[in-house]
């Protein structure tokens, strides 16, 4: 039985022992209070009842008696209806008790009493008659005698009734007392019969599981932790939660004797690349100053022989070219005269000769008896091993290395014999050039005394003087020979030329074309935001109407939604200004000015901007900045911000309980350097933002860096985003020549570290930031086209609170044209600017808005559009502006393109003012305020 199996048989024993007992006390109670609820609710009421009747009935009978006897006239007539609303008190008692029996016996007496008591009130109606008639109480004294039996029978039945019901309390109330008793007897019955019970089944749970648990622990305690190459095994006995255990715990064993064994062999490589390099380094540095290839030769194969382990060796060198061409022997190791091989080959001629035609190393093994024999001082053994292998320098031989051994070569000895003969080809071509340098100098020197002596023996023999012009005559047909080669040269240079004309313009036509996608990919992108922006404008509007508590007629869950709505639509505003972004740094226009800062207040700044957020998800924020840091810092200080922002963002977005920690402190440029180029900076700072979110998984580190991209699906699904943002930070980097790593570990958090230059100097080679075409749109740029308006984007804009706008009133009898062929955009505007007081009339083009100008109508202000068909924004204002009549008119663009350069170009054709969409209500506002009140 599986150990599971056995905690949940245990403990499902002891809790159906529990449930019995439980169940049964339930039981008893129920019945207990059963019995004392008929006691108290039901007999107890009954029996008040019964006493409340004859109470009233004894009073009733007292006040006829004093009514028929001693009362006055007026008496009389209070006693008559006291005794009238007892009678009716009676009746409802009666009625109640009626409703409210269960048993024979009680029903009957009640009857009884009901059927007595209606004849006593006939008797008693027939007095009260005689009463009012004004009779004595001599003539009543026969009714009265009636009566009082009639009294008498009523009491005596009542009685009986209220005894009854008291005999049944007292029987109920002796029924519970038993219960109880019977009921403390099986409780310490069964508390005894359960401790039983719990105490076997926990011994035998217990000793189920303590035997195999022993087992596994003597395993563990004889594991040798110093040798984990052999590791015990635990012997599976079951198939329960304890087997999996030992079974775990003998996959764990099995997979440290192989990490082992890989730490060995990993030792072992380390060890053998240790050795090749010490070898390499001492043949390379036996190299320095050899000028002769013999001397060359006969070191280096003395020296390699025994480091390869080799009994005997030779060392050939090509000579000649072409059909002449053969190697020559100029070195060997522990030959045997005349006769320690071949003293030369040619090309292809046996083993050797067609290791140097193929070019390619060759080990035999398999060595024939009456091969070439290895002499010693006591005689001759034969080779079992011989390696022949190429050197080659810039794809030909240059020379043949050939090593014979009495054991067989290693594979750590062929590699090592690989690397040194990658650098002798370079070392043999360099002794040659010397040497070949040497032999010209030599010539040279030989043929200036030659000349020197022809000088002289041309002053004394003629003969000499004719062969000397002979010899002229030979030297003047080279130079002609000289000529002729380099008008063929001068040919080729100039065929090369051409080709690299045809290759320049096919280079300027795909720079052009480049430039041509890059405008058009620009364009699509500004058409784009210019699409989004103008239903998004109505979005914000409406909803930022609609969620106004104290303008709004909508409930608060109405308003909530409003709210949601207007939410919503700035996260698409800032997704589209995050596209837009990327758009310009990918085609390098995005400005990047670079400026002193303060970072002695780079603290402040980011709790100021985050402590409302950590104190909401009850996180801790720590910033932490080194005495190092300089407190003068030149970079560009928005994109700074930005990227801080964006880290900062993601940390405690992906943070949902312990803390997030910036760490700020004056970076290594040696540690900088392994990421990036560090030239031209005077010094950097190191910015770490550490969090304990969810983290990031290792193969996933990467792609977290590419544009809209996140850990995984489950990830977007939980905490949303687009994934922009990281991309955004390390393009902003690398614009401030700095960049941004992670560092993660999946459930344990990660750490983003941003290295930033301080360039005082900024970069020299960045180009013209944001040109004036419409190549990308310029929307976080202009801070009056995509930033939030936060008072500093808009110079002109003047911010009135709600006290100074109520007294004011500059909108009312205002009256507005709004010019904009969106339906959508008029609506909103035309109720924005209607809930302010202002008179509204619309125009859907430019051809609209200049008729209503004409037909005199008393306009305070213009809201423009730009991008309208037939005739825009711009050709209008133009042409409003032509008329001088209109000159002081103020108006004010709208546009959601919001290109680079589009407030100065709204400017120029006579705008007054410039505003992007999406509109702001407040924002717009502000402007018409200024406007309307200057």
């Amino acid at each position: 039985m599986g150990f599971k199996k056995k905690q949940m048989l245990g403990f499902g024993l002891i809790l159906l022992f529990l449930a019995i007992l439980l169940s049964f006390m339930m039981v008893t109670l129920n019945n207990l209070k059963s019995s004392m609820t008929e006691i108290v609710e039901n007999r107890y009421e009954k029996v008040s009842a019964s006493m409340e009747i004859r109470q009233l009935f004894s009073r009733s009978d007292r006040e006829i008696l004093f009514a028929a006897n001693d009362a006055n006239k007026e008496e009389r007539a209070d006693s008559l209806e006291i005794i009238n609303e007892n009678h009716s008190l009676i009746e409802s008692k009666i009625a109640g008790l009626s409703g409210s029996l269960n048993k024979a016996k009680a029903k009957q007496l009640l009857k009884e009493f009901e059927t007595q008591y209606a004849s006593y009130s006939i008797t008693e109606a027939e007095i009260i008659q005689k009463i009012k008639s004004g009779n004595s109480s001599d003539d009543l004294s026969s009714l009265m005698e009636d009566q009082r039996e009639k009294r008498t029978k009523v009491i005596s039945t009542m009685d009986e009734f209220k005894d009854y019901q008291e005999g049944v309390m007292n029987d109920t109330l002796n029924n519970s007392k038993q219960t109880y008793e019977d009921m403390i007897g099986f409780v310490i019955f069964a508390v005894i019969l359960s401790i039983l019970v719990i105490s076997v089944t926990v011994v035998w749970m217990i000793r189920s599981t303590s035997k195999d648990l022993q087992s596994i622990t003597k395993v563990i305690k004889n594991i040798d932790y110093k040798n984990l190459s052999v590791i015990p095994r635990v012997p599976v006995r079951t198939t329960d939660e304890i087997g999996d255990i030992a079974r775990s715990f003998n996959e764990m064993a099995g997979s440290l004797e192989i990490y082992n064994q890989k730490e060995k062999d990993f030792t072992e490589k380390i060890s053998e690349q240790n050795w090749i390099q010490t070898r390499v380094a001492d043949i390379a540095t036996m190299y320095q100053r050899i000028v002769d290839v013999e001397v060359l030769a006969d070191r280096f194969i003395t020296r390699l022989a025994p480091m390869m382990g080799a009994s005997i060796g030779a060392f050939y060198v090509k000579r000649g070219e072409d059909v002449d061409m053969r190697f020559v022997k100029l070195a060997s190791f522990a030959g045997d005269g005349e006769d320690s091989g071949r003293r030369e080959f040619r090309l292809g001629e046996g083993l050797i000769g067609q290791c140097a035609l193929e070019k390619e190393s060759k080990v035999i093994e398999d060595i024939p008896e009456d091969f070439q024999l290895v002499t010693t001082g006591l005689g001759e053994v034969n080779p079992k091993s011989i390696v022949i292998a190429p050197v080659v320098f810039e794809g030909e031989v240059v020379a043949m290395v050939e090593l014979a051994s009495l054991e067989s070569f290693t594979k750590l000895q062929k590699t090592f014999l690989n690397q040194v003969l990658d650098t002798l080809g370079i070392t043999i071509n360099n002794v040659e050039g010397r040497m070949e340098i040497e032999r010209l100098l030599k010539e040279s020197q030989a043929q200036t005394e030659e000349l020197q002596a022809q000088s002289e023996e041309l002053q004394s023999q003629s003969e000499e003087m004719q062969a000397q012009s002979e010899e002229l005559q030979t030297q003047a047909e080279e130079l002609r020979m000289i000529n002729e080669q380099l008008e063929e040269r001068n040919r080729e240079t100039e065929e090369k030329s051409k080709e690299l004309q045809v290759a320049k313009l096919n280079l300027e036509k795909q720079a052009e074309e480049l430039k041509l996608s890059s405008k058009y990919k620009s364009e699509f992108m500004a058409n784009m935001s210019h699409e989004l922006r103008t239903p998004l404008n109505s979005i914000l509007i409406l909803s930022e109407m609609l969620s106004d508590p104290n303008d709004s007629k909508l409930n608060e869950e109405q308003q909530e939604f409003a709210r949601v709505i207007n939410s919503s639509g700035q996260d698409l505003l800032t997704l589209i200004n995050d596209i837009l972004d990327l758009s310009k740094v990918e085609v390098g226009k995005l400005e990047v000015v670079f400026d002193e800062m303060n970072l002695s207040e780079l603290p402040e700044q980011l709790h100021r901007n985050f402590d409302h957020v950590a104190k909401k998800k009850n996180i801790d924020f720590i910033i932490e900045k080194s005495k190092n840091v300089p407190d003068i810092f030149f970079t560009d200080e928005q994109r700074f911000q930005q990227i801080l922002k964006n880290l900062l963002s993601n940390a405690f977005k992906f943070t949902e309980k312990g803390s997030v920690t910036v760490q700020i402190k004056k970076a290594d440029e040696e540690n900088v350097a392994q990421w990036i180029q560090t030239k031209g900076a005077s010094n950097w700072v190191e910015i770490k933002v550490t969090d304990t979110g969810i983290g990031i998984s290792k193969e996933k580190q990467k792609l977290i860096f590419e544009a809209f991209q996140q850990g995984d699906g489950a990830t977007m699904r939980k905490y949303g985003g687009t994934g922009l943002g990281l991309s955004i930070c390390r393009e902003f980097a690398k614009l401030l020549g700095g960049w941004v790593i992670v560092d993660s570990e999946e459930g344990q958090g990660s750490t983003f570290t941003f290295f930033i230059p301080s360039m005082p100097e900024g970069f020299k080679n960045v180009g013209e930031a944001m040109a004036a075409s419409p190549e990308v749109a310029a929307a976080n740029n202009d801070d009056s086209a995509a930033a939030p308006f936060d008072g500093q984007g808009e110079p002109d804009v003047v911010i009135v609170d709600e006290e100074d706008r109520d007294k004011a009133k500059p909108f009312c009898n205002k009256t507005v044209l709004v010019v904009d062929d969106d339906h959508r955009n008029i609506f909103a505007l035309k109720n924005a600017l209607k809930h302010e007081g202002m008179e509204i009339l619309t125009a859907e083009n430019g051809y609209e808005c200049l008729e209503l100008l004409k037909k005199g109508n008393n306009i305070d202000v213009i809201l423009m559009d730009i991008m309208m068909p037939g005739m825009d924004g711009y050709e209008t204002m133009t042409r409003i502006r032509e008329q001088s009549k209109f000159e002081d008119l103020p108006i004010i663009a709208l546009t959601a393109k919001a290109m680079k350069g589009d407030r100065e170009k709204c400017l120029k054709a006579g705008a007054s003012d410039y505003v992007s969409k999406p509109l702001k209500l407040d924002q717009l506002l502000s402007v018409l305020r200024v406007w309307l009140t200057n």
